[in-house]
Protein backbone atom coordinates (compact mmCIF):
# COMPACT_ATOMS: atom_id res chain seq x y z
CA UNK A 1 0.00 0.00 0.00
CA UNK A 2 2.90 2.08 0.91
CA UNK A 3 4.70 1.77 -2.94
CA UNK A 4 1.25 1.98 -4.43
CA UNK A 5 0.36 5.42 -2.57
CA UNK A 6 3.95 6.74 -3.40
CA UNK A 7 4.06 5.80 -6.88
CA UNK A 8 0.54 7.52 -7.17
CA UNK A 9 1.46 11.03 -5.41
CA UNK A 10 4.58 10.84 -8.28
CA UNK A 11 3.03 10.34 -10.90
CA UNK A 12 0.64 13.35 -10.22
CA UNK A 13 3.68 14.98 -9.73
CA UNK A 14 4.36 14.34 -13.27
CA UNK A 15 0.86 15.04 -14.44
CA UNK A 16 1.50 19.31 -12.81
CA UNK A 17 1.10 21.40 -15.11
CA UNK A 18 4.23 23.84 -16.29
CA UNK A 19 3.34 27.82 -15.21
CA UNK A 20 4.18 30.73 -14.12
CA UNK A 21 4.72 29.40 -10.71
CA UNK A 22 8.06 27.69 -11.61
CA UNK A 23 11.40 30.37 -11.87
CA UNK A 24 13.83 29.53 -14.75
CA UNK A 25 11.60 26.86 -16.66
CA UNK A 26 11.22 27.21 -20.77
CA UNK A 27 8.40 30.03 -21.34
CA UNK A 28 7.15 27.66 -24.26
CA UNK A 29 7.04 24.76 -21.96
CA UNK A 30 3.87 26.34 -20.15
CA UNK A 31 1.12 24.16 -20.11
CA UNK A 32 3.25 20.66 -20.49
CA UNK A 33 3.03 18.70 -17.62
CA UNK A 34 6.17 18.28 -15.49
CA UNK A 35 6.23 14.64 -17.04
CA UNK A 36 6.38 15.98 -20.81
CA UNK A 37 8.51 18.44 -20.51
CA UNK A 38 10.79 15.95 -19.02
CA UNK A 39 10.27 13.75 -21.56
CA UNK A 40 11.28 16.24 -23.78
CA UNK A 41 14.97 16.14 -22.63
CA UNK A 42 15.66 19.56 -23.22
CA UNK A 43 19.59 20.66 -22.74
CA UNK A 44 19.35 23.26 -19.57
CA UNK A 45 21.58 25.87 -22.14
CA UNK A 46 19.73 26.01 -25.01
CA UNK A 47 16.44 24.36 -24.21
CA UNK A 48 14.64 27.43 -23.63
CA UNK A 49 15.48 28.08 -19.35
CA UNK A 50 15.85 31.50 -18.11
CA UNK A 51 18.42 32.35 -15.96
CA UNK A 52 18.43 32.11 -12.75
CA UNK A 53 17.83 28.41 -12.65
CA UNK A 54 18.95 26.13 -9.97
CA UNK A 55 20.20 22.67 -11.29
CA UNK A 56 20.65 19.29 -9.56
CA UNK A 57 23.46 17.04 -10.68
CA UNK A 58 21.65 13.76 -11.77
CA UNK A 59 24.80 11.82 -11.30
CA UNK A 60 25.80 13.37 -7.95
CA UNK A 61 22.60 12.98 -6.23
CA UNK A 62 22.66 9.21 -7.35
CA UNK A 63 26.43 9.13 -6.18
CA UNK A 64 25.21 10.50 -2.62
CA UNK A 65 22.40 8.16 -2.42
CA UNK A 66 24.66 4.87 -3.12
CA UNK A 67 27.51 6.35 -0.56
CA UNK A 68 25.12 6.39 2.65
CA UNK A 69 23.17 3.45 1.74
CA UNK A 70 26.67 2.05 1.87
CA UNK A 71 27.70 3.36 4.82
CA UNK A 72 24.89 2.89 6.64
CA UNK A 73 24.83 -0.98 5.76
CA UNK A 74 28.38 -1.49 6.51
CA UNK A 75 28.23 -0.11 9.96
CA UNK A 76 24.90 -1.69 10.64
CA UNK A 77 23.26 1.65 11.15
CA UNK A 78 19.24 2.30 10.14
CA UNK A 79 18.78 5.33 8.25
CA UNK A 80 16.21 7.60 8.47
CA UNK A 81 17.40 11.29 6.57
CA UNK A 82 16.38 14.10 7.38
CA UNK A 83 13.74 15.28 4.88
CA UNK A 84 13.26 18.92 5.70
CA UNK A 85 16.62 19.50 4.02
CA UNK A 86 14.69 19.41 0.38
CA UNK A 87 10.74 18.48 0.95
CA UNK A 88 11.21 16.64 -2.38
CA UNK A 89 9.33 13.31 -2.11
CA UNK A 90 10.40 12.31 -5.57
CA UNK A 91 13.93 12.24 -3.40
CA UNK A 92 12.80 10.33 -0.53
CA UNK A 93 11.10 7.48 -2.78
CA UNK A 94 14.92 7.21 -4.13
CA UNK A 95 15.95 6.86 -0.74
CA UNK A 96 14.03 4.65 0.40
CA UNK A 97 14.74 2.39 -2.12
CA UNK A 98 18.01 3.05 -1.30
CA UNK A 99 17.31 1.34 2.07
CA UNK A 100 16.20 4.47 4.16
CA UNK A 101 14.08 2.71 7.16
CA UNK A 102 11.68 6.05 6.70
CA UNK A 103 12.03 9.47 6.87
CA UNK A 104 12.61 12.28 9.33
CA UNK A 105 10.91 15.25 10.30
CA UNK A 106 10.91 18.35 12.43
CA UNK A 107 7.44 20.23 12.24
CA UNK A 108 3.74 18.80 11.85
CA UNK A 109 3.73 20.46 8.43
CA UNK A 110 6.30 18.12 6.74
CA UNK A 111 5.16 14.75 8.51
CA UNK A 112 1.63 15.93 6.71
CA UNK A 113 3.63 16.16 3.34
CA UNK A 114 5.63 12.97 4.21
CA UNK A 115 2.20 10.95 4.89
CA UNK A 116 0.24 12.26 1.50
CA UNK A 117 3.21 10.95 -0.21
CA UNK A 118 2.43 7.25 1.36
CA UNK A 119 5.41 7.50 3.88
CA UNK A 120 5.24 5.02 6.70
CA UNK A 121 7.89 5.50 8.56
CA UNK A 122 8.48 8.77 10.75
CA UNK A 123 10.85 10.15 13.24
CA UNK A 124 9.80 13.80 14.05
CA UNK A 125 12.77 15.39 15.83
CA UNK A 126 11.36 17.73 18.35
CA UNK A 127 8.60 17.67 20.52
CA UNK A 128 5.30 17.67 19.25
CA UNK A 129 2.57 19.83 21.70
CA UNK A 130 0.45 21.07 19.11
CA UNK A 131 -3.21 20.15 20.14
CA UNK A 132 -4.29 20.19 16.13
CA UNK A 133 -1.19 18.19 15.14
CA UNK A 134 -1.83 15.51 17.62
CA UNK A 135 -5.38 15.11 16.71
CA UNK A 136 -4.17 14.66 13.18
CA UNK A 137 -1.54 12.22 14.45
CA UNK A 138 -3.98 10.49 16.42
CA UNK A 139 -6.32 9.90 13.25
CA UNK A 140 -3.27 8.89 11.08
CA UNK A 141 -1.88 6.10 13.50
CA UNK A 142 -5.70 4.89 13.77
CA UNK A 143 -6.37 4.62 10.05
CA UNK A 144 -3.18 2.95 9.92
CA UNK A 145 -2.16 0.14 11.87
CA UNK A 146 1.20 -0.04 9.98
CA UNK A 147 2.32 4.03 10.44
CA UNK A 148 5.10 4.63 12.37
CA UNK A 149 6.05 7.17 14.06
CA UNK A 150 8.55 8.46 17.05
CA UNK A 151 9.11 11.89 18.41
CA UNK A 152 11.30 13.80 21.13
CA UNK A 153 10.17 14.56 24.19
CA UNK A 154 12.19 16.62 26.67
CA UNK A 155 9.68 18.37 29.23
CA UNK A 156 7.36 17.52 31.54
CA UNK A 157 4.91 20.23 30.32
CA UNK A 158 5.66 18.58 26.72
CA UNK A 159 4.25 15.20 28.27
CA UNK A 160 1.25 16.64 29.85
CA UNK A 161 0.39 18.28 26.93
CA UNK A 162 0.63 15.39 24.45
CA UNK A 163 -1.71 13.47 26.90
CA UNK A 164 -4.19 15.86 27.15
CA UNK A 165 -4.61 16.39 23.29
CA UNK A 166 -4.35 13.10 22.80
CA UNK A 167 -7.43 11.50 25.21
CA UNK A 168 -9.02 14.67 23.59
CA UNK A 169 -8.86 13.11 20.51
CA UNK A 170 -9.79 9.84 21.30
CA UNK A 171 -6.40 8.39 20.28
CA UNK A 172 -6.74 4.84 19.95
CA UNK A 173 -2.72 3.97 19.92
CA UNK A 174 -0.09 5.15 21.81
CA UNK A 175 2.81 7.87 20.13
CA UNK A 176 5.61 6.20 20.53
CA UNK A 177 8.24 9.03 21.76
CA UNK A 178 11.95 8.89 22.84
CA UNK A 179 13.46 11.27 25.16
CA UNK A 180 15.74 13.95 23.93
CA UNK A 181 19.14 14.07 25.65
CA UNK A 182 20.20 17.28 25.40
CA UNK A 183 24.11 17.87 23.87
CA UNK A 184 25.02 19.99 26.65
CA UNK A 185 24.38 23.08 28.47
CA UNK A 186 23.82 26.48 26.41
CA UNK A 187 22.76 23.72 23.36
CA UNK A 188 19.32 23.47 21.71
CA UNK A 189 16.76 21.36 23.13
CA UNK A 190 16.55 18.30 25.20
CA UNK A 191 17.02 17.31 28.82
CA UNK A 192 20.26 18.37 30.09
CA UNK A 193 20.71 15.78 33.05
CA UNK A 194 20.22 11.93 33.69
CA UNK A 195 18.09 12.87 36.27
CA UNK A 196 15.24 14.68 34.58
CA UNK A 197 15.52 12.23 31.85
CA UNK A 198 14.64 9.62 34.57
CA UNK A 199 11.76 11.76 35.73
CA UNK A 200 10.44 12.42 31.86
CA UNK A 201 10.61 8.11 32.06
CA UNK A 202 8.22 7.90 35.41
CA UNK A 203 5.50 10.77 33.30
CA UNK A 204 5.36 8.78 30.35
CA UNK A 205 4.68 5.67 32.21
CA UNK A 206 1.99 7.09 34.45
CA UNK A 207 -0.12 7.94 31.26
CA UNK A 208 -1.55 5.41 28.22
CA UNK A 209 -1.38 7.89 25.18
CA UNK A 210 2.34 7.37 24.86
CA UNK A 211 5.07 4.56 24.84
CA UNK A 212 8.43 4.73 25.38
CA UNK A 213 10.71 3.31 23.05
CA UNK A 214 14.32 4.33 23.24
CA UNK A 215 16.33 7.75 23.31
CA UNK A 216 17.39 10.38 21.36
CA UNK A 217 19.46 13.73 20.47
CA UNK A 218 21.73 15.60 18.28
CA UNK A 219 25.08 15.21 18.68
CA UNK A 220 26.02 18.40 16.13
CA UNK A 221 24.75 20.90 19.01
CA UNK A 222 27.49 19.56 21.61
CA UNK A 223 29.57 22.75 22.25
CA UNK A 224 32.69 23.47 20.95
CA UNK A 225 32.31 20.22 19.74
CA UNK A 226 35.37 17.84 18.55
CA UNK A 227 35.90 14.55 18.12
CA UNK A 228 36.04 13.88 21.61
CA UNK A 229 33.72 16.11 23.11
CA UNK A 230 30.93 13.98 20.76
CA UNK A 231 31.99 10.35 21.40
CA UNK A 232 31.29 11.44 24.97
CA UNK A 233 28.13 13.03 24.50
CA UNK A 234 27.06 9.87 22.69
CA UNK A 235 28.50 7.53 25.26
CA UNK A 236 26.09 9.59 27.45
CA UNK A 237 23.37 8.70 25.03
CA UNK A 238 24.11 5.18 24.98
CA UNK A 239 24.39 4.71 28.74
CA UNK A 240 20.94 6.04 28.91
CA UNK A 241 19.16 3.17 27.47
CA UNK A 242 21.29 0.71 28.63
CA UNK A 243 20.22 1.98 32.32
CA UNK A 244 16.45 2.45 31.15
CA UNK A 245 16.61 -0.80 29.85
CA UNK A 246 18.27 -2.43 33.08
CA UNK A 247 14.90 -0.52 35.29
CA UNK A 248 12.88 -2.74 32.79
CA UNK A 249 11.76 0.66 30.96
CA UNK A 250 11.72 -0.77 27.80
CA UNK A 251 9.71 -4.42 28.51
CA UNK A 252 7.12 -5.80 25.57
CA UNK A 253 9.13 -3.54 22.90
CA UNK A 254 10.51 -5.44 19.45
CA UNK A 255 13.02 -2.92 19.00
CA UNK A 256 14.69 -0.15 21.53
CA UNK A 257 15.30 2.89 19.66
CA UNK A 258 18.97 4.88 20.08
CA UNK A 259 19.23 7.74 17.61
CA UNK A 260 21.51 10.82 16.43
CA UNK A 261 23.22 11.82 13.81
CA UNK A 262 23.38 14.90 11.72
CA UNK A 263 26.09 15.06 8.53
CA UNK A 264 29.17 16.48 10.63
CA UNK A 265 29.42 13.73 12.74
CA UNK A 266 28.27 10.50 11.47
CA UNK A 267 31.59 8.47 11.81
CA UNK A 268 31.48 9.36 15.74
CA UNK A 269 27.83 7.63 15.49
CA UNK A 270 28.66 4.39 14.21
CA UNK A 271 31.80 4.23 16.48
CA UNK A 272 30.27 4.55 19.13
CA UNK A 273 26.46 3.04 18.25
CA UNK A 274 29.19 -0.20 17.63
CA UNK A 275 29.68 -0.43 21.11
CA UNK A 276 26.00 -0.45 22.49
CA UNK A 277 25.51 -3.88 24.53
CA UNK A 278 22.54 -6.45 23.95
CA UNK A 279 19.68 -4.71 25.42
CA UNK A 280 16.16 -6.63 26.03
CA UNK A 281 15.03 -6.17 22.44
CA UNK A 282 16.92 -5.80 19.11
CA UNK A 283 18.07 -1.90 18.88
CA UNK A 284 17.19 0.38 16.14
CA UNK A 285 20.58 2.50 15.73
CA UNK A 286 18.74 5.05 13.91
CA UNK A 287 21.10 7.93 12.09
CA UNK A 288 19.70 10.82 10.47
CA UNK A 289 21.58 12.95 8.35
CA UNK A 290 19.80 14.90 5.71
CA UNK A 291 22.23 17.08 3.74
CA UNK A 292 24.02 14.49 2.23
CA UNK A 293 21.50 14.26 -0.64
CA UNK A 294 22.87 17.40 -2.70
CA UNK A 295 26.16 18.06 -0.39
CA UNK A 296 27.49 21.67 -0.89
CA UNK A 297 30.38 23.26 -1.99
CA UNK A 298 30.61 24.89 1.15
CA UNK A 299 29.75 24.34 4.78
CA UNK A 300 28.98 20.79 4.30
CA UNK A 301 31.92 20.03 2.11
CA UNK A 302 34.26 21.28 5.01
CA UNK A 303 32.55 19.25 7.62
CA UNK A 304 31.67 16.00 5.98
CA UNK A 305 33.19 13.08 8.18
CA UNK A 306 34.12 11.49 4.67
CA UNK A 307 37.11 14.26 5.03
CA UNK A 308 38.42 12.40 8.35
CA UNK A 309 37.58 8.70 6.79
CA UNK A 310 38.14 9.07 3.31
CA UNK A 311 38.55 5.47 2.96
CA UNK A 312 34.67 4.82 3.84
CA UNK A 313 33.65 6.87 0.75
CA UNK A 314 32.74 10.74 -0.35
CA UNK A 315 30.05 12.79 -1.22
CA UNK A 316 29.85 15.25 -4.33
CA UNK A 317 28.02 18.50 -5.02
CA UNK A 318 25.28 18.30 -6.54
CA UNK A 319 23.96 22.26 -6.63
CA UNK A 320 24.70 24.41 -9.24
CA UNK A 321 23.34 27.78 -9.70
CA UNK A 322 23.21 29.24 -12.94
CA UNK A 323 23.22 33.09 -13.21
CA UNK A 324 23.47 35.46 -16.04
CA UNK A 325 25.99 38.75 -16.20
CA UNK A 326 23.21 41.20 -16.76
CA UNK A 327 25.98 44.53 -15.70
CA UNK A 328 29.37 44.73 -16.45
CA UNK A 329 29.86 48.86 -14.87
CA UNK A 330 33.23 48.64 -14.25
CA UNK A 331 36.60 46.85 -15.38
CA UNK A 332 36.18 45.06 -11.12
CA UNK A 333 33.21 45.15 -10.94
CA UNK A 334 30.22 42.88 -12.68
CA UNK A 335 26.15 41.82 -11.45
CA UNK A 336 24.24 38.36 -12.10
CA UNK A 337 20.65 38.42 -12.08
CA UNK A 338 20.42 35.69 -8.58
CA UNK A 339 20.80 36.97 -5.29
CA UNK A 340 19.24 36.37 -1.63
CA UNK A 341 15.61 35.10 -3.56
CA UNK A 342 17.91 32.91 -5.56
CA UNK A 343 21.08 31.33 -3.45
CA UNK A 344 21.60 30.34 -0.48
CA UNK A 345 23.86 32.87 1.54
CA UNK A 346 23.23 31.91 5.89
CA UNK A 347 26.40 30.32 6.25
CA UNK A 348 28.76 30.80 3.06
CA UNK A 349 28.14 33.18 -0.30
CA UNK A 350 28.53 31.14 -3.47
CA UNK A 351 31.80 30.82 -5.35
CA UNK A 352 32.24 31.01 -8.94
CA UNK A 353 32.72 28.12 -10.45
CA UNK A 354 32.77 28.32 -14.09
CA UNK A 355 31.94 30.64 -16.92
CA UNK A 356 30.17 29.74 -19.75
CA UNK A 357 30.47 31.77 -22.77
CA UNK A 358 27.23 33.79 -24.00
CA UNK A 359 28.92 34.05 -27.47
CA UNK A 360 29.50 30.44 -28.17
CA UNK A 361 28.43 28.19 -25.49
CA UNK A 362 32.22 27.41 -24.59
CA UNK A 363 33.03 26.90 -20.79
CA UNK A 364 36.12 28.23 -18.68
CA UNK A 365 36.61 27.99 -15.10
CA UNK A 366 35.72 31.10 -12.96
CA UNK A 367 39.40 32.43 -12.43
CA UNK A 368 39.67 35.48 -10.33
CA UNK A 369 35.99 36.16 -9.80
CA UNK A 370 34.52 36.50 -6.26
CA UNK A 371 31.10 36.80 -5.02
CA UNK A 372 31.69 39.21 -2.80
CA UNK A 373 27.82 40.23 -1.63
CA UNK A 374 24.12 39.28 -2.61
CA UNK A 375 21.07 42.05 -2.86
CA UNK A 376 17.27 40.31 -3.51
CA UNK A 377 18.03 39.33 -6.97
CA UNK A 378 21.90 41.00 -7.97
CA UNK A 379 24.98 39.15 -6.90
CA UNK A 380 28.29 41.26 -6.63
CA UNK A 381 31.25 40.35 -8.61
CA UNK A 382 34.63 41.49 -8.11
CA UNK A 383 36.97 40.61 -11.15
CA UNK A 384 40.47 40.79 -11.72
CA UNK A 385 40.42 41.46 -15.36
CA UNK A 386 38.55 43.10 -18.09
CA UNK A 387 37.56 40.45 -19.99
CA UNK A 388 36.71 38.13 -17.44
CA UNK A 389 32.94 38.01 -17.86
CA UNK A 390 30.98 40.12 -20.20
CA UNK A 391 27.14 41.03 -20.18
CA UNK A 392 25.46 37.75 -21.42
CA UNK A 393 27.50 35.08 -20.33
CA UNK A 394 26.45 32.84 -17.85
CA UNK A 395 27.93 31.78 -14.29
CA UNK A 396 27.96 28.24 -12.45
CA UNK A 397 27.65 28.95 -8.92
CA UNK A 398 28.55 26.67 -5.51
CA UNK A 399 26.25 26.75 -2.96
CA UNK A 400 26.70 26.47 0.95
CA UNK A 401 24.02 24.88 3.00
CA UNK A 402 21.36 22.43 0.79
CA UNK A 403 18.94 23.19 3.30
CA UNK A 404 18.16 26.92 2.50
CA UNK A 405 19.12 26.22 -1.50
CA UNK A 406 16.32 23.55 -1.76
CA UNK A 407 13.55 25.55 0.22
CA UNK A 408 13.69 29.04 -2.63
CA UNK A 409 12.76 26.29 -5.59
CA UNK A 410 9.67 25.09 -6.52
CA UNK A 411 10.81 22.63 -9.01
CA UNK A 412 14.27 22.09 -9.92
CA UNK A 413 15.93 20.68 -13.16
CA UNK A 414 17.59 17.32 -12.93
CA UNK A 415 20.54 17.92 -15.21
CA UNK A 416 22.59 15.35 -16.78
CA UNK A 417 26.29 15.65 -17.11
CA UNK A 418 26.43 17.18 -20.75
CA UNK A 419 23.39 19.58 -19.65
CA UNK A 420 20.64 17.49 -20.96
CA UNK A 421 17.47 17.47 -18.11
CA UNK A 422 16.03 14.07 -17.45
CA UNK A 423 13.50 15.17 -14.58
CA UNK A 424 12.24 17.90 -12.30
CA UNK A 425 11.97 17.39 -7.98
CA UNK A 426 9.22 19.32 -6.62
CA UNK A 427 9.80 20.65 -3.48
CA UNK A 428 7.09 21.48 -0.85
CA UNK A 429 8.59 24.32 2.17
Amino acid sequence: MTGERLAQGLAELADERVDHRFKGLPPDAEGLTVGELAAERRNLFDGGFTTPVLALSAEAVEHNLAALETYSTRHGLAFAPHGKTCMAPQLFARQLEHGAWGITAAVPHQARVYRTYGIQRIFLANELVDAAALRWLAGELAADPDFRFVCYVDSLPGIALMDAALREAGATRPVDVVIELGAGEGARTGVRTEAECLELADAIAGVDTLRLVGVAGYEGEVPDADGERVRAWLRRLVSLAVEFDKAGRFADLDRIVVSAGGSAWFDAVAEVFEEIPALSAPVLKLLRSGAYVSHDDGHYRRLTPFNRIPDEGDLQPAFRLWAQVVSRPTPGQAFLNAGKRDAAHDLDLPRAQVVRSGRDGSERPADGITVTGLSDQHAWLATERAGDVEVGDWVGLGLSHPCTSFDKWQLIPLVERDGTVVDFVRTFF
